[in-house]
Formats: structure tokens, C-alpha cells, sequence
């Protein structure tokens, strides 16, 4: 009977161990199995956060690169209004002087807005005129070869009035050489 005790205590004991060890390593598998999911969800908050920071960093980039589009467009349209500006300022400037030394007369704002219908009109006048203009030229250019009293008796004021107007320099004539040549200059 006292080797049937022992034997039922040590089988007890190891049977007891047996559970110790089983508890233990289910206790072990829990522990990791809990920092596994501990771990996991660490991971998981830093993807996240990550995930986040990526986000305002790229919509942070997006706005600047935007903004960066905005100024760029800002400063070509600036850029483009002055180059305009300054174009329509010198045009004007070439208009006032070129009407200065026009045979046109004054400049006033009129004049301005009948510019480009007096030049289209000018041209066909000048085409109209041409044939007109050639023979009252040639008539005198021969009474200016012809003797002095034969010239004035055949010339009719108006013409007499053209000729001397056209043989002596006038104010805007000097005035157009006297510009030409600053402009070549500079």
C-alpha cells in the first residue's frame, strides 16, 4: 500500500507540475498574444499619425504650390500690364510727334480718335490726287526752267502758292531731321 501511495502521490505531483506548466505557457502565450496586440495597435496609431503628417504636409505643399501659381500668375499679369502700358505710352508718344511734324495741324483728343481714318483715307486721297498732283508738277517744273516773267504770268496763285510752299523748308520739316537724327543717335 505504501508503494501504491507513493506512486499515486508522485503521479499527483507530476500531474500537478504537468498543470503548472501548461498554465505557465498559457500565461506566456496570453503575455504575447497581449503585447502582440499591443504592438499591433502601436503600429497602427503610428501609420496613422503618419499617415496624417503626410497628409497636411502634402496639403501644406499643395497651398504653397498654388499660392507660388498665384504670385507667378499675379506678377506675368503685372509684368504684361506694364509692358502694355509702356507700349501704348510710346505709341502715343510716336503719335504726338509724328502729328507734330504732320502737315495735320495741332493734337487734340479728336485728332487722336481720327487717326486711323485719316491714314486709310490719306493714302486713297494721295492715290486719287496722284495723276492730278504729276501734271500740276510737271506744268511747274516747267515754268520754274521757263524765264522769270513767263512763270509768274502762267502760274495761278494757288499754284504759285504750292510751289513756294514746297521750295522752302518749313518748321516741321527741320523739326523731323532735327528728331530722326536723336533717334538714330540713340
Amino acid at each position: 500500500t505504501l508503494r501504491t501511495e507513493e506512486r499515486q502521490r508522485l503521479a499527483r505531483e507530476r500531474r500537478e507540475e504537468r498543470e503548472k506548466q501548461h498554465a505557465a505557457k498559457e500565461t506566456q502565450i496570453l503575455e504575447k498574444e497581449r503585447k502582440a496586440k499591443l504592438q499591433y495597435e502601436k503600429q497602427l496609431e503610428e501609420r496613422q499619425r503618419k499617415l496624417k503628417e503626410q497628409k497636411q504636409k502634402e496639403e501644406q505643399r499643395r497651398a504653397a504650390v498654388e499660392e507660388k501659381r498665384k504670385q507667378k500668375i499675379e506678377e506675368e499679369k503685372e509684368r504684361y500690364e506694364a509692358v502694355m502700358h509702356r507700349t501704348l505710352e510710346r505709341n502715343q508718344r510716336l503719335e504726338t510727334r509724328q502729328k507734330r511734324w504732320s502737315w495735320g495741324g495741332s493734337v487734340t483728343p479728336d485728332s487722336e480718335s481720327k487717326t486711323a481714318s485719316k491714314r486709310s483715307t490719306s493714302t486713297a486721297n494721295l492715290k486719287q490726287a496722284e495723276p492730278a498732283m504729276n501734271k500740276r508738277l510737271s506744268s511747274s517744273a516747267a515754268l520754274l526752267n521757263a524765264p522769270d516773267r513767263t512763270r509768274r504770268s502762267q502760274l495761278s496763285p494757288l499754284d504759285s502758292s504750292v510751289i513756294s510752299r514746297l521750295l522752302a523748308p518749313t518748321q516741321a520739316s527741320l523739326a523731323r531731321s532735327k528728331s530722326a537724327a536723336t533717334l538714330s543717335a540713340d
